[in-house]
């Protein structure tokens, strides 16, 4: 019974809990420095087969869901909750002592702080460990799934709103969510930069623009496929799955600079050239660009570039417990504020006239 008392002394001490913020905080700094959720391979690549081997070891691809993280965020939380538990009886008994209501609210503010901390900590690190980001990408009237989530999003509409002197204003971005598995009406939603949209837990940002373009593809004289392809995308060619038609780049107004390469005169598409790369068997075949009304020829198959339009690029996020978190920083405001400016004031001894005391 006596050892139990001394390790819950010693895990609700201040000692152990600066411990426990210098080693998360040691950890949170490896997770913003190191890469998350990349392979192996990917690791390897940017460091070396050792240093690959020792991140993915020491589990530093996804710090924020380690068991490491996990067990230095519980027992921070476990030192807070065990520090105000143990303080609370002594707390309230000290609080029926005082005789105005400003000392006994001046009495809570270390305590509001230690439970703004506790919840901070707690918002952060659940948070982290159930955080979930994906990335989509598409024109309007295309449907594409939302990573694991079960959702659907369709893109109903993209426009770029521009200044007078051509600059872009804003990207806007009409969607439609749909879960496939409860129900066939969807949510629908305008997000823009700096205007986020909420829809089934997901948190939809609009991210950024690029160009896309519809690529043809025959065999002979008959059409054998026909697709939406962003740059930076790729195209299988439907019946040999060993050739591929990358999309590297688009210049909507392409000019060949000497000494620089392919280069674009302006942001309007008037005289559009496609850069793209041809692979088989994982093997660059060649690259080039390829004018508007162009035809590429690769033995009986033709490909052709043609209506350039933008795509949106929407980034998605789930935060369970960012609520959690604000909540924690609110009470640790109010506790601030309750020990600096509504604590109890001390009693002062006054000198009497015949100075007897």
């Amino acid at each position: 019974m006596e050892n139990l008392k001394k390790v819950l002394k010693f895990i609700s001490s201040m000692r152990f809990a600066i411990i426990l913020l210098v080693i998360l905080a040691a950890a949170c700094s490896v997770g913003s420095l190191v890469t998350q959720n990349q392979t192996y391979a990917w690791y390897a690549a940017r460091y070396s087969e050792r240093t690959a081997a020792l991140i993915v070891a020491l589990h530093l691809d996804d710090a924020f869901h380690s068991w490491y993280f996990i067990l230095i965020s519980a027992f921070l939380c476990l030192n807070l909750l065990l520090c105000n538990v143990i303080r609370l009886p002594s707390l309230i008994k000290r609080t029926a002592k005082e005789n105005t209501l400003r000392s006994r609210i001046g009495l809570w503010g270390a305590w509001v702080t230690h439970l703004g901390v506790l919840l901070l900590i707690l918002g952060f690190s659940l948070g982290q460990m159930t955080h979930r980001e994906y990335a989509a990408y598409g024109v309007p009237g295309q449907s594409m799934p939302i990573g694991d989530t079960g959702l659907v999003m369709t893109i109903d509409d993209f426009r770029i709103d521009l200044r007078a002197d051509d600059t872009v204003e804003q990207y806007t971005s009409e969607i439609t969510v749909y879960d496939i598995a409860r129900s066939s009406e969807g949510r629908s939603a305008s997000l823009s930069v700096n205007n986020p949209a909420d829809l089934y837990g997901l948190r939809f940002y609009q991210n950024s623009t690029g160009w896309a373009a519809t690529v043809n593809i025959k065999k002979g004289d008959e059409d054998l496929q026909e697709a939406v392809v962003c740059a930076g995308d790729y195209l299988v060619v439907a019946d040999r799955p060993d050739l591929v038609i990358y999309f590297n780049a688009f210049y909507p107004d392409y000019v060949l600079v000497p000494g620089q390469g392919p280069a674009t005169m302006s942001s309007k598409p008037v005289n559009p050239g496609y850069l793209y790369s041809v692979y088989y068997q994982g093997q660059m075949l060649g690259m080039n660009v390829l004018m508007s009304g162009e035809v590429l020829t690769i033995d009986d198959y033709s490909v052709r570039f043609s209506q350039p339009q933008s795509y949106t690029l929407i980034q998605i996020k789930k935060d369970s417990f960012t609520s959690l978190a604000f909540a924690g920083g609110i009470l640790i405001l109010l506790g601030l504020l309750l020990s600096f400016y509504v604590k109890p004031r001390k009693p002062e001894a006054k000198e009497t006239e015949d100075a007897s005391s």
